[in-house]
């Protein structure tokens, strides 16, 4: 199965299993998150409804990317400026593909009520 998710502004296609490198999403090494914005799943030729699907990823690293170097130059004018800038990422690996969880409303106990039927049957 696969999915296209959207993060930082970016789509990617992901499957279970597969490692992306996405813009930096918080988080620790090791910790578990949910990506919300998917776009279109399916599996293989056939597309499945995304209303409610996320995908399960876990974060393997926070990292920088390659430095860019940006030079600016005004010929004539003796104008020159250099800048460097390295964007930080993070490594996803995606765990699963599914339905998200929905919380059940807590039921309340009805105790009391089983034990008051029992007390008026034996009187």
């Amino acid at each position: 199965m696969f999915a296209i998710v959207r993060t930082g502004g970016k789509q990617y296609r992901v499957a279970a299993g597969d490692k992306i490198v996405v813009d930096k999403v918080d988080g620790e090494a090791g910790s578990a998150i949910t990506l919300g914005d998917v776009l279109l799943a399916g599996e293989g030729s056939e597309l499945r409804d995304v209303a409610g699907l996320t995908v399960a990823a876990e974060i393997i690293a926070q990292a920088k990317g390659d430095k860019v170097i940006v030079f600016k130059k005004r010929r004539r004018h003796n104008y020159r400026r250099r800048n460097g800038h390295r964007q930080l990422h993070t490594i996803l690996k995606i765990t699963a593909i599914g339905a998200q969880e929905e919380k059940q409303p807590a039921r309340a106990k009805q105790v009391a009520q089983p034990e008051a039927a029992e007390a008026a049957a034996q009187a």
